[in-house]
């Protein structure tokens, strides 16, 4: 993962570093000197307005700007208090007017010049990624050892550009947030084994309902699709026949009273999405999940069965609420802190809660975070959610933790946009292109729906 710090875990970083505050900033200064001739494609003759505060941004300004006039740059130094409103036309400005401690509004200059910040762009908080004032929007932002909050939420995410990160020596194997990639995926998803059987990775899917009968069939074919080797359906208040033959339908009363004996016999269980809010099913969702000793995916009406206070103890639960059901579930939408909102949410429901967003967080219990930027606003449509669900499912019935299965989950979510055209999309189209998906992510390379003949 690539590592995530709060902004007083960074200070607390900075602060305890056996490097000498002259020395961090000089390997910052280089660091950032390094970029922008990258960014300018050479030295000699080229002109750079470097902007600079009071702070150690400003300082780390300073030091790049000496190090580019070495090499023959034309640098033009101004103070970040005295800056025209509009900067004249350059090769590039660096942004090293003030970092992520900025507590006042900052009306950045104009400019029609290629802009690289420093840590953070000026004018963007680096708790919640929104803006204070008129931020600048770069085209790069170098930051150190770590990304910020600021960088991926809210405006930062758009306003921050191309992020580096460059090491100067700070150590961040302390954090407990990060940012998840490919590698990590293929890392935290078991892959069938060749001694492996359907009930191995048996998942029981309770979705859909009248009018709704579209979210199990989505459910139910991700799970199949992301290698769940069994899938058993209902829908306790209507008969869904377009459900994929492989899935094997079996009927449950709105109390979901189900036999122990059956129970054991799955790895997972994916409860909720399209499946009503009838006061009876709601009351068996929490009788039936007090029962459960398997992973289970509690999403859509599933979450309205329960109030923070309700979930059972020591259930293996993952909560996948956008932010109304959020607000169901804890009495009050989340904070623009989008990482402590569910930190919080995970603490107090004692589940892991992956909160659905432009960019998604996933945080267990203890608060461990993982923050997921993969996917864009065309997973913003009917059904995608539904998708999501079945995905994880089924990564839980292949022996995936909860943390991980859900952040896994997510992230596959927004990279099966890869694959698809910028615009027109629906939820089912995500579907059609889940396993070529997972082989490029590297999680499986013999990933398939399940076999309804194989009964044994």
């Amino acid at each position: 993962m690539i590592p995530i710090a709060a902004i007083e875990e960074m200070r607390e970083i900075d602060r305890s570093s056996s490097c000498p505050t002259e020395v961090l900033i000089e390997r910052a200064g280089a660091a950032v000197a390094r970029s922008a001739l990258r960014e300018l494609g050479g030295a000699y003759g080229r002109r750079v307005i470097v902007i600079t505060g009071k702070g150690s941004n400003g300082e780390d300004g300073k030091v790049a700007a000496k190090r580019l006039e070495r090499r023959g740059v034309r640098v033009q130094l101004i103070n970040a208090d005295e800056t025209p409103k509009e900067l004249p036309d350059v090769d590039l400005v660096i942004d090293a007017a003030y970092g992520t401690g900025l507590k006042r509004p900052y009306e950045a200059p104009l400019t029609n010049s290629t802009v690289l910040s420093v840590d953070i762009p000026s004018g963007v908080d680096g708790h919640t990624g929104c803006s204070i004032g008129r931020p600048f929007k770069a085209k790069k932002t170098l930051t150190f050892n770590a990304l910020k909050p600021g960088h991926i939420f809210s405006d930062g995410a758009r306003l921050s550009g191309e992020l580096e990160i460059a090491d100067i020596g700070l150590d961040t194997s302390s954090l407990s947030c990060g940012l998840v990639t490919d590698d990590d995926v293929s890392r935290w998803i078991p892959s069938r084994s060749d001694e492996s059987h359907k009930w191995k990775s048996a998942c029981w899917v309770i979705s859909g309902s009248k009018g709704m009968e579209g979210a199990a069939i989505l459910t139910v074919s991700a799970a199949q699709r992301a290698g769940a080797g069994y899938i058993r359906f209902s829908s306790p208040e209507v008969e869904i026949s377009e459900v994929p033959l492989e899935a094997v339908s079996f009927p449950l009363q709105t109390d979901l009273s189900i036999d122990e004996n059956e129970i054991s016999r799955f790895k997972s269980f994916v409860i909720g999405p399209g499946l009503g809010r009838n006061p009876e099913l709601l009351n068996g969702i929490k009788e039936l999940v007090g029962r459960l000793k398997c992973p289970v995916v509690l999403d859509g009406d599933a979450l309205h069965a329960f109030d923070k206070n309700d979930f059972p103890d020591k259930s293996q639960l993952i909560l996948t609420p956008h932010e109304g059901e959020f607000e169901k579930v804890m009495g009050e939408k989340p904070s623009l802190d989008r990482i402590s909102a569910v930190r919080k949410c995970a603490e107090e429901t004692g589940s892991v809660v992956l909160l659905k967003g432009p960019t998604t967080v996933v945080s267990d219990p203890k608060g461990n975070t993982r923050i997921i930027n993969s996917g864009d606003q065309r997973l913003a449509t009917a059904g995608s959610g539904d998708v999501l669900a079945g995905i994880i499912g089924a990564f839980l019935t292949r022996g995936a933790g909860l943390l991980e299965a859900a952040s896994s989950g997510a992230h596959i979510h927004g990279q099966l946009l890869n694959r698809l055209p910028s615009t027109g999309i629906v939820a089912n189209d995500l579907v059609t292109c889940l396993i070529e998906t997972l082989i490029d992510v590297g999680v499986d390379r013999e990933l398939g729906v399940s076999d309804e003949t194989d009964l044994g």
